[in-house]
């Protein structure tokens, strides 16, 4: 089992604002592999104008969970310092279906690109075993406006969504936590044990779900980490033996309740979908926690777990501490102490599609990987 965990990389751009911050103090002969790409990488590769295009099985052999997790904490403090931009993404619906569609945009001047993913989001594909969700990341370069890349969502969302975590987790949650608790024990949730050994001293993971198939399927997913895995017979179980909670069910209905929460724990919420009356979370947890966000804006127009409280007179938006950039960026405060019940409520936010989709398009430009078309043809 790891015995180092991965601190931040130090962002391209407003370095010396970090150099007083001991988070993002990264060993670069422990953690190579964690270093933000060279200022020669292949942003100054020679290449025609191609675009190139980059399936999920290539993603898969492509993806890096600490650079990931360096790249998002990279975005984050570039958001909170005016380097990155990021807008409330559209929910563009029909009134004749429940399905919606996202198109998730983002620009970084730190990453030289802007970027779109369209995710559509069709709970009714459940019926017809189609996958719930699929997406399509775009990239284009922020200095010429060509169209580099186009991605296949499925394995860029998942290993950012839980490199998110992670960095929520390295800022916000009790350095000593040595268990995880799981909620929900689908690929997410493999991504998820992943990168949390890559931020914290793990030895221990609790995890629900309703299909025992699933919870198999996990516990095999991850066994080569070597941690004492616990399969537990209710969400409530999980809640009380984890020091660190990640949420990640695709619930319309809270599964979670704050009465359960102990002194010290840190949830990272992720599962329920964009929409504003979906959360895993009840009101309760909300306002039991100190609450960080990936993006306000996004938060107050996606996320049922924050709009319903709200809604309800139990908090107000203005109960949220700060945006999780603001704490990587070493202006706002995260953990105040070992009694705080710390909170990450994770939608997700376009820049984490910008930030991987850089590091795997360099990858593949580097590697040869993937197929390379002329659009302009």
């Amino acid at each position: 089992m790891p015995t180092a965990y991965l601190n931040f990389g130090i962002p391209r751009v407003a370095r010396s604002s970090f150099r007083s911050n001991p988070r993002f103090t990264l060993d670069a002969a422990k953690f190579p592999a964690a270093l933000p790409p060279p200022e020669n990488s292949s942003l100054h590769i020679e290449r025609k104008s191609m675009t190139l295009i980059l399936k999920a099985s290539e993603l898969e052999a492509l993806a890096d969970m600490q650079r990931t997790i360096t790249a998002i904490a990279r975005v984050f403090a570039g958001l909170s310092q005016g380097t990155a931009v990021q807008p409330t993404p559209d929910s563009l619906f029909l009134p004749t279906s429940d399905a919606r569609f996202l198109p998730m945009t983002a620009l970084s001047g730190a990453e030289e690109l802007a970027s779109v993913k369209l995710l559509a989001d069709i709970p009714a594909n459940l019926a017809s075993n189609l996958p719930s969700q699929r997406s399509t990341i775009v990239l284009v370069s922020q200095l010429t406006g060509e169209t580099l890349a186009i991605l296949d969502g499925k394995v860029p969302t998942r290993v950012r969504t839980a490199a998110a975590s992670a960095v929520a987790t390295k800022l916000l949650a009790r350095p000593g936590s040595t268990t995880l608790g799981l909620v929900g024990a689908g690929a997410l949730a493999v991504a998820h044990v992943e990168a949390m050994l890559a931020v914290l001293p793990l030895e221990n993971v609790v995890v629900w779900s309703r299909s025992a198939d699933t919870v198999a399927a996990f516990c095999e997913g991850i066994s080569h980490h070597g941690l004492k895995i616990k399969v537990a017979a209710s969400v409530q179980e999980v809640v009380e033996d984890a020091d660190v909670l990640c949420t990640l069910t695709p619930a319309v209905e809270p599964l979670v309740k704050g009465q359960w929460f102990r002194p010290g724990l840190h949830v990272n919420a992720v599962g329920s979908r964009p929409r504003p009356d979906h959360r895993e979370i009840d009101s309760a947890g909300m306002v039991r926690a100190r609450v960080f966000v990936d993006s306000l804006a996004t938060a107050r127009a996606k996320s049922g777990a924050l709009i319903i409280p709200v809604a309800e007179g139990a908090m107000r938006f203005e109960d949220v501490e700060a945006e999780l950039g603001d704490v990587a960026a070493g202006t706002k405060q995260g953990r105040l102490g070992d009694e705080d019940v710390t909170l990450f409520n994770s939608v997700g936010i376009g820049l984490q599609d910008l930030a991987i989709g850089r590091l795997l398009y360099d990858a593949a430009l580097i590697q040869g990987i993937g197929t390379q078309v002329e659009l302009n043809n």
